[in-house]
Formats: C-alpha cells, structure tokens, sequence
C-alpha cells in the first residue's frame, strides 16, 4: 500500500519536470554566423539564444532552434531542408547566408556560388517552407571588418555588399519581411565605428556582436508573430 504513494510522487515529479510544448518554434538556418559557437562565444551568447530570452514566456512558450552550420552555402541547405528544418514544422525560420556563398577560394576566378545561383537558392528556400506553412525571414549577412582578405587577396566584403543587394532583391520580389544587418554594420563602418570589435575575428560576431544582430532582428520577428 505504501507503493501507490510513491508512484505518484514520482508521476507528478516527472510531469513537472517536462518542458512546455512550445506554442511557437522558430529555426535559425546558417552558416557559422549562425551557429555562433566558437571561441570566445557559448552558445548562450548567441543571436538565437538572445532571441529565445525574449520571446519565451510561462504563458506563452517559444523555443528557437538554431541550426547554424560552420561553413555552409545556400545550396547546401536546400539538400538538408526537409530532414532538418521541416520536420521540425517551425512556424517562422530565419534565413541568413552569404559569407560561403561569395568567398572567392585561392586559386579560383568566380566566387563559390553565382550571384545569381545565390538568388535561385534564396527563392527555393523561401518557397518550399511556405508550401511547408512556415513563414520565411530572409536577412543579410552582417559586413566584414576592415582589413579582410579572401582567398585571392581581394576584400571579401566588395562581393558581400553585391549578395546583401541580392538578399533585398529576393526579399521585395517575393514579399517576404527582410532583415539588413548588411546595411547597419556597413553605415556603422561607415560611420569610423571599428566593427572588429563585434566580432571574433573580423567577421564572426562575438557576444556583442550577437546581441546587436538579436535586436535587430526583433522588430520584425515580433510583426510577424
């Protein structure tokens, strides 16, 4: 007779120790901006789990997934899409390549991915999660420090600038909310602001550099929910 006690004190321990089901889950898809993790950034100190901090609520849970990955281009997240992303049946997902997909390699003559294959991917992305239900954000990559250099000795940044464009491009024709972080790290370099100091290495951001890009991009994920 003394087990039925201790069963329940063990079934109501367990129910209270489950997570919520989120009433909303949103993905972050990248490359290792996304990601975020590396030295000098956990992954508490990244854009996705900045967001989460200010989007969940007891009342009204939000998880965000972030399924960033170091090194990735446009193309390669199309191939991981369904398995990935959709499964997951995310109610927004955060779009934002451009680094991989521009770099220009040592040796090669044409960056790793055309701008106009950028743009294809771009709209492929957007299109298959829509026919999925889920509402696709697509932002711009965040723009290098001074001083870079790509694979042939060129700033990496001058073909950034044409993919951010791009971004906006794909972004106006298909209607779907944008978010600029090209456009506001590039007015602050701009503006004599030492953007290396956002970031690890001259391009990745570090803590502050994630927090900067998780403000940014609030406003607009709080109009689409």
């Amino acid at each position: 007779m003394k087990l039925l006690p201790f069963l329940l004190c063990t079934l109501t321990t367990i129910a209270s120790a489950a997570d919520p089901q989120p009433s909303q889950r949103i993905v972050s898809l990248g490359d290792s901006i996304t990601k975020g993790v590396r030295p000098g950034v956990t992954d508490k100190e990244t854009f996705s789990y900045y967001l989460q901090q200010e989007l969940n609520s007891p009342t009204s849970p939000v998880e965000v997934r972030n399924l960033g990955i170091g090194g990735e281009r446009t193309d390669q997240a199309l191939k991981r899409l369904d398995k990935d992303v959709l499964a997951l049946k995310p109610q927004v997902v955060l779009i934002m390549y451009g680094h991989n997909d521009s770099y220009v390699d040592a040796g090669a003559k044409q960056p790793r991915i055309s701008p106009a294959e950028y743009a294809d991917n771009l709209r492929q992305l957007v299109e298959r999660l829509r026919k999925a239900d889920a509402r696709p954000i697509l932002m711009t990559p965040p723009a290098y420090s001074t001083g870079n250099k790509n694979g042939v000795g060129d700033d990496p940044d001058i073909l950034l600038e044409q993919y951010a464009r791009t971004v906006r491009d794909v972004a106006k024709e298909l209607k779907v909310p944008l978010v600029d972080h090209y456009a506001l790290w590039r007015k602050r370099r701009d503006d004599g602001e030492e953007i290396r100091n956002l970031t690890t290495d001259g391009y990745h951001p570090n803590p502050t550099g994630h927090k900067l890009l998780s403000e940014t991009i609030l406003p607009t994920l709080r109009k689409v929910n």
